[in-house]
């Protein structure tokens, strides 16, 4: 093999814009700065809402025939 082929693997942080800080291993030994991390994102926190512009969903179960899904009773 070649030497001095690979680059460095050095520790390092990636801090985020809510102020979260990750510490993890990288090539480059300076701090990352990322805008949104899984602390602060919608899909991880839960916040996520599902906007139906236009009746969208509505249109779809009606062209196919899908009905509300209703929870399951429970188990005796």
């Amino acid at each position: 093999m070649k030497k001095n082929l690979h680059p460095g693997y050095f520790n390092t942080q990636i801090i985020c814009a809510c102020g979260h800080i990750v510490e993890t291993r990288a090539t480059t030994k300076e701090a990352m700065h990322v805008e949104i991390c899984s602390q602060c994102h919608p899909f991880f926190t839960g916040k996520q809402k599902l906007v139906d512009t236009a009746g969208r969903i509505e249109r779809f179960r009606k062209k196919y025939g899908m009905k509300e899904a209703k929870p399951a009773a429970p188990a005796s």
